[in-house]
This record gives structure tokens, sequence and C-alpha cells, in this order.
């Protein structure tokens, strides 16, 4: 994908540059139903004062590719996605660069759904694993 600040997802429109995905530079490179590719600079937006990449900055890449992933299989008009729970063990530091998260449906409930996310460096390097449970709700009128 190229660099989209407005994705179709669910037969709804979301607006991506004005949101936290924006502010920290993470892009969207594969959706699918079931998997999501996203990538994120370590940078001055994403680093922690000692200059290495945040750990929450890891944990926002990994719940941003879970719940994009998880609005694909719902239907927007009736349901919203919440992210409920999410975990994450910071394997290996990094600097600078790009960070990949490969997010992968693990279960697909009709009220939760569980995703485990796998972020690593250029050089296939296990950066984070984290796993994320969404909560599927009725939207609200």
């Amino acid at each position: 994908m190229k660099d989209v600040w407005t994705i179709r997802t669910g037969g709804k429109e979301m607006e991506l540059e004005h949101t936290m995905i924006g502010a920290l530079g993470i892009k969207l490179v594969q959706m699918e139903p079931g998997k999501v590719v996203a990538t994120m600079p370590v940078n001055e937006k994403t680093i922690q004062p000692l200059g290495y990449l945040h750990g929450g900055a890891s944990v926002a890449l990994a719940e941003t590719a879970a719940s994009l992933g998880a609005a694909m299989l719902i239907d927007l008009e009736k349901e919203v996605c919440f992210g409920l729970e999410i975990n994450a063990n910071h394997i290996r530091s990094k600097r600078n660069g790009t960070v990949t998260a490969v997010a992968e449906a693990v279960h697909r409930g009709k009220s939760t759904q569980v995703w485990e996310i796998k972020i690593k460096d250029e050089d296939e390097n296990l950066i984070c694993l984290s796993r994320c449970t969404i909560a599927v709700v009725p939207k609200k009128s």
C-alpha cells in the first residue's frame, strides 16, 4: 500500500493522519482479512529519553495493527471494536531505522478477537511479541 491516510474497511472510511497513527508515522503496508502489516520509524517521536525505541510506541504499533485488522472483520455499520487487553514482551532494543509489525488473527469470535503481533527490525530480529484482545460490541445509535 502507498502512504494512505484514509482507508476504507468494513464499508467505512477511516481517517488516519490526524490520529496517533499519523503522529507516530505508522504506515500500512498490507491489509487483508486476518492479517495486517504496518511499519513505524524509530526516530525522535518513537524513542525514550535514552535513545531506544519506547515500549509504549511498540505497543501502539501492535494495537494499531490488531485494531485495524479487527475492523476489517466486522460490520462497521452495526458494530465497533476496541482494544480490551494487550500485553507485550520487549525482546530486543532498537535505536534507529524502521520496525515492522505483522498482526495475525488467532481467534475470530462474535464478541472478541485475539491477535498475535510480531514486531521485527530490518534484519528480521524480533523486537517485540504482543497479543491483543479486541472487544466487538454493538454500535449505539
